[in-house]
C-alpha cells in the first residue's frame, strides 16, 4: 500500500487518541479561540447511543436497485426503500421512477470498500468493525480490537494516498446527508491503534478536503489528535513535508497550539 516509507514511518498512535469528553457547543470557529480541550469537546459533540437503532429493514415488494461502485464497476444491489433513507439516493432514485425494471445507480468515483459499509449501515445501523460499549469502563471499543485483521482494516488505499477507512465512510456520509452514520463514523474515529505518522496526515488533509468549512467536528479530531501526540510528530519526517506543502490544515493547526500555549500562559503563576 505503501510505495515508499519516510523517516520515522514507525511512530504510530496507540498511546495518542483523541479523548471523549461531552459537549453542547456550537461549532466554533478555528479563526477564532478553537484550543485543544475544546477541539477534543468538539469531538465528542456527536453522541451514538445505540448505532444498531438507525438499522432499517426492506418492505415486501421494494424495488431492488443495481449499483455500480468505483472505476472497476463493482456491482452491488439494494432495497429502493433502504436506499432512499439517504436523500441522495432518494433523488436518485426518483430520476428512475418510470422505469419499472433494471434500475441502476453509477458512482465511479466511489470506493467500494467504503459503499460496502455504507450499505452495512444502512440495513444494519452499523458497520464492521462494529462499536461496543463497555458499561463497567464507561467507554466505547471496537468490536475485536479494531484489529481483528490488523491495521490494514482500518486503511483505505485511495488515489490520495492510505486513509483511515472511519474517515472516508465520515465524508462519505457528508455527500449522501446521513446525518447518523456522520455521528458514528466521528465516534469510531481514534479507537484503531497502530496507525503510522503518515497516514494521520493524509488522513487530515482528506478530511480537510471532503468536509465543507462548517462541519468543524472531524477536522477538529485531527487538530487535537495532533496536538496531544505533538511529540510524535515532531520526530516524523512526514510532518515537515507535509507542512511545508502547506494548506488550511496547518493555519488552523498553528492557531490552535497558540491557543493551547496561551491557555498555559495564563494558569501559570506570574
Amino acid at each position: 500500500m505503501f510505495s515508499s516509507r519516510p523517516k520515522y514511518q514507525g511512530e504510530s498512535f496507540s498511546k495518542h487518541r483523541a479523548s471523549k469528553s461531552k459537549s453542547h457547543k456550537k461549532n466554533p470557529s478555528f479563526r477564532d479561540n478553537l484550543t485543544p480541550r475544546k477541539a477534543e469537546k468538539l469531538v465528542q459533540h456527536a453522541q451514538v447511543s445505540s448505532p444498531q437503532s438507525n438499522a432499517t429493514s426492506p418492505t415486501i415488494g421494494s424495488s431492488i436497485i443495481t449499483l455500480s461502485i468505483g472505476r472497476e464497476q463493482r456491482l452491488f444491489a439494494a432495497h429502493e426503500d433502504v436506499l432512499s433513507h439517504s436523500p441522495f439516493f432518494q433523488t436518485a432514485c426518483r430520476d428512475q421512477f418510470f422505469q419499472s425494471t433494471n434500475k441502476r445507480i453509477d458512482l465511479p468515483e466511489e470506493e467500494p470498500e467504503v459503499f460496502s459499509s455504507v450499505l452495512e449501515y444502512l440495513y444494519k445501523g452499523d458497520y464492521y468493525p462494529c462499536l461496543e460499549y463497555d458499561k463497567r469502563r464507561n467507554s466505547w471499543s471496537l468490536q475485536d480490537g479494531g484489529n481483528g485483521n490488523g491495521t490494514s482494516e482500518a486503511v483505505v488505499a485511495t488515489p490520495h494516498g492510505p486513509i483511515l477507512k472511519d474517515t472516508v465512510i465520515y465524508c462519505a456520509a457528508e455527500r449522501y446527508g446521513l446525518q447518523e452514520l456522520k455521528k458514528l463514523a466521528l465516534r469510531k474515529q481514534g479507537l484503531q491503534s497502530g496507525v503510522q505518522c503518515s497516514t494521520i496526515l493524509s488522513s487530515a488533509r482528506f478530511a480537510y478536503a471532503n468536509t465543507p468549512d462548517n462541519d468543524s467536528k472531524l477536522r477538529a479530531h485531527y487538530l487535537a489528535l495532533i496536538i496531544r501526540a505533538r511529540h510524535t510528530f515532531k520526530r516524523s519526517g512526514t510532518m515537515q513535508q507535509e507542512m511545508e506543502n502547506g494548506g488550511k490544515l496547518f493555519f488552523d493547526l498553528f492557531v490552535a497550539m497558540v491557543n493551547h500555549m496561551d491557555d498555559l500562559s495564563s494558569k501559570t503563576p506570574r
